[in-house]
C-alpha cells in the first residue's frame, strides 16, 4: 500500500485520484497496488485500487478525531505487509 503525505483534496473522485498518482507521486495507479489518502482534517480516507479488470474507490469518513498519517517526508511512502 502506499500513502499519499500530501493532503489531498477529497473531492476528487476515481480519474482525479488516478492522475494524482500518476503525476505527483510518480507511480502507476493500474499496479495492484492500493493507494491511499486523506484530506486536510484527516476525517475522511479513500483508497485508489486497481483489482484487474476495473478501478476501485473505497471511501471512510469518522465523525470524531483523524486517520493518524505520518510527517510528509516525501510526496509517499509505502508500507510493507509481512505475511506469514
Amino acid at each position: 500500500m502506499h500513502l499519499a503525505l500530501v493532503c489531498t483534496d477529497t473531492r476528487k473522485g476515481i480519474h482525479g485520484l488516478a492522475a494524482l498518482v500518476e503525476e505527483q507521486l510518480k507511480r502507476d495507479p493500474f499496479s495492484g497496488h492500493p493507494f491511499a489518502f486523506r484530506g486536510k482534517r484527516a476525517s475522511i480516507l479513500k483508497v485508489l485500487f486497481w483489482d484487474g479488470n476495473k478501478l476501485c474507490l473505497f471511501t471512510t469518513r469518522i465523525d470524531r478525531g483523524g486517520f493518524v498519517w505520518p510527517r510528509p517526508s516525501a510526496t509517499a511512502i509505502a508500507l510493507a505487509v509481512n505475511a506469514r
